[in-house]
């Protein structure tokens, strides 16, 4: 590893401003199981739910570890528990009148 790549500062989670450097890290001390970095370093939990940098966690673990992208197991997206239309949220309407 080039000394570049051990000081990449290059941003992998923008929403949560998490480097590859960061990632690479916590790979480095064994950890390379994308559910435990997400609870660990909140990767994939910003307001785009890991659309943007899912794909390149993955990446960067298939790489770091060997394995093939197609046996990196994703994480399990959580839907909310009940529908809550958008006036709810906007504070137009009340939730339990509308169901």
């Amino acid at each position: 590893m080039s000394q570049k790549d051990e000081n990449d500062v290059t941003i992998l989670c923008r929403c949560e401003d998490i480097t590859i450097e960061e990632v690479r890290s916590y790979i480095q001390r064994g950890i390379t199981d994308l559910e435990q970095l997400k609870r660990l370093l909140r990767v994939g939990m910003g307001p785009c739910q890991g659309r943007t940098c899912t794909p390149l966690l993955v990446n960067e673990l298939a790489r770091a570890t060997g394995q093939e992208i197609k046996r990196i197991h994703l994480t399990v997206f959580r839907q909310p528990t009940t529908p809550v239309k958008l006036g709810v949220l906007a504070g137009g309407t009340d939730h339990e009148e509308n169901s």
